[in-house]
């Protein structure tokens, strides 16, 4: 989870995501988790900005052979520039 989206944004400074949408967040994570528990395998969620995550999991890990982001957005691209 990346702590930037509940922040105020540039557009109006409203929260990217807000209460209702962060519990939804969270409860669909949740579910996700427990469905790959029963089939044997896991979910990794970490919270922070993506750019210092994955570096992290990769320092980690050793060795990533991908590194897959859900959305295009411009956040998101602006992103994959730092990694």
């Amino acid at each position: 989870f990346d702590p930037r989206h509940y922040l105020g944004t540039h557009c109006y400074g409203f929260p990217k995501t807000g209460p209702h949408r962060l519990r939804f967040l969270l409860e669909s994570v949740k579910d996700l988790r427990e469905t790959l528990k029963r089939k044997g395998s896991t979910l990794v969620v970490r919270k922070g900005k993506p750019e210092d995550v994955v570096h992290d999991l990769i320092t980690q890990l050793g060795s990533v052979s991908a590194v897959v982001f859900h959305e295009e957005v411009r956040e998101i691209l602006q992103l994959k520039d730092k990694i």
